[in-house]
């Protein structure tokens, strides 16, 4: 299998169509995807298929420069995590709608564009990690409970503007409206013990250096923590917390995707659905589980052994595409708090 690949796209890149002729049995590929992840499940895509799969990865500014190349645009479909980088795609008119009862029948309506125009293919909870070692003095069961003053000082979290906290933010406007979302980061702010800072690992490193007893994550990071061989003291970060899930005695933890949508225009349309259908199937999905620590957009599909063991996982069922519509929003109410500044005592 042929693969043009990059770390980091350029402008030229975008500009140009691959060197590859546009021909039957083959799609173009762009993905925010990690490589490790991925490729075994395109060589099995093309084992199975013989569609030869050309890839370039990227990591930012996909929606602008596939604008900008126009007619010239290379690709046919798009890999990415996070829906507000989906919904910036839908937003740009770059999108294709997909008809496919594959799809329909693999993927929850909640998880997928009402009109077909993206498809989740993976599921990531945000949850708390937790000290093991040091008692919290109140509950944490919602997400409710991280504004509780209980907690003052106790909580470590990444910029309120990334896009996993957005989303995060994004849910809460859906579920209970904007006045909430500002009342609960408010008192979220108040009760962090530094300004927000880092990726979702370094906030476990907070906990296990005693910063902070509760981390605000993605959960699969303590399963890439917990198993990676090569940096041993992120094992001992994932061996000094635990896992707790949010609300799922209630509406379930909220939930953010990786997913995957057709482009407008695509030169390769039939072949780049086939691919989108055959990441949805079961062998692509178990890969997602065991290899990522991600949750399976499939139902029977079976996750990674230490996922199991953090007990009951409950989803939010509230539609992605809704929570995509408060992003704006959400990200107004952290400048409007001043979440990134630190808490305020």
């Amino acid at each position: 299998m042929r693969y043009a690949l990059a770390l980091c796209l350029t402008t030229s890149l975008f500009m140009q169509p691959f060197t590859q002729a546009f021909a039957s049995g083959e799609v173009n590929l762009y993905s925010y995807r990690q490589p490790f992840l991925i490729e075994p499940m395109l060589e099995s895509f093309t084992q199975k298929t013989g569609i030869e799969v050309n890839i370039s990865f990227v990591d930012k500014g996909m929606a602008e420069k596939i604008r900008a190349a126009g007619n010239n645009n290379p690709a046919d479909a798009v890999l990415t995590v996070d829906i507000g980088r989906l919904d910036a795609l839908r937003k740009a008119g770059l999108l294709e709608p997909v008809q496919s009862s594959i799809l329909e029948d693999a993927i929850p309506s909640h998880l997928r564009h009402p009109e077909g125009l993206w498809f989740a293919l993976s599921t990531r909870a945000r949850i708390a990690l937790v000290s093991r070692d040091r008692w919290l003095p109140g509950p944490l069961k919602t997400l409710a409970d991280l504004a509780d003053p209980a907690h003052r000082g106790k909580i470590c979290t990444r910029s309120g503007k990334h896009p996993y906290n957005v989303a995060l933010i994004a849910s809460i406007i859906a579920h209970e409206g904007e006045e909430a979302a500002e009342r609960w980061l408010a008192g979220v702010r108040d009760n962090l013990a530094r300004k927000p800072q880092g990726n979702d690992r370094a906030q476990a490193k907070g906990v296990y250096e005693g910063v902070c007893d509760i981390a605000i994550s993605n959960h699969y990071y303590m399963g890439k923590m917990a198993t990676n061989e090569e940096k041993p003291e992120q094992k001992r970060w994932a061996q000094a917390v635990e896992v707790r899930f949010f609300d799922v005695d209630d509406r379930g933890n909220h939930v953010n995707i990786s997913g995957a949508a057709l482009l407008k225009g695509a030169k390769n349309r039939d072949e780049a659905i086939a691919l989108i259908e055959f990441l949805a199937g079961d062998e692509a999905q178990s890969q997602y589980g065991t290899v990522n620590f991600e949750y399976p957009v499939k139902e029977g599909i079976a996750t990674h052994p230490l996922v199991e063991s953090w007990g009951r996982f409950k989803a939010d069922s509230l539609p992605l595409a809704e929570i995509a519509r408060h992003r704006e929003t959400a990200t107004r109410l952290v400048d409007k708090t001043r979440f990134d500044s630190g808490p305020s005592r």
